[in-house]
C-alpha cells in the first residue's frame, strides 16, 4: 500500500468557492475515485489556498490511469481547473508534486 500525498494551490480569489463545490462532490466522481483504488481520501485547505491533498492506494500509476481513462473524472476535473494555479498537463491533479513522507507513527511502532 502506498500513502500519497500531494499539494496544490487554489485561486485565493476562489477559495470560497471551492470549499463549496466540495461539500457534495458528484457522485459519479466519488464512485470513480473509489473505483480507481483510491481510499482514505482528504483534502485539507489553508486560509491562503494552499492545498494538501491525501490518499491511500495499492496501485497509484494504474488508479491514475483509471481516473484519466474516466469520462465523468474528466468532466470534473475540467470544470475544476479553473480553481488552481496552473502547473502545466492537462488536468491540476496530474501536475500536482507529491510530497514526501518522512514519518508514519503505525511504521515506526510496528518495527520495535
Amino acid at each position: 500500500m502506498a500513502r500519497v500525498c500531494f499539494q496544490l494551490q487554489v485561486v485565493p480569489e476562489l477559495i470560497d468557492e471551492y470549499v463549496e463545490r466540495h461539500r457534495a462532490v458528484w457522485p459519479t466522481m466519488l464512485r470513480a475515485i473509489e473505483a480507481s483504488g483510491r481510499r482514505n481520501y482528504s483534502l485539507f485547505l489553508r486560509s491562503d489556498g494552499l492545498l494538501i491533498g491525501y490518499y491511500e492506494v495499492d496501485d497509484d500509476e494504474a488508479a491514475q490511469r483509471a481516473l484519466a481513462e474516466n469520462p465523468d473524472t474528466a468532466e470534473w476535473e475540467a470544470a475544476a481547473a479553473k480553481y488552481f494555479v496552473a502547473l502545466g498537463g492537462d488536468r491540476p491533479d496530474q501536475a500536482a508534486p507529491q510530497l514526501r513522507e518522512v514519518f508514519n507513527l503505525e511504521d515506526q511502532l510496528a518495527a520495535l
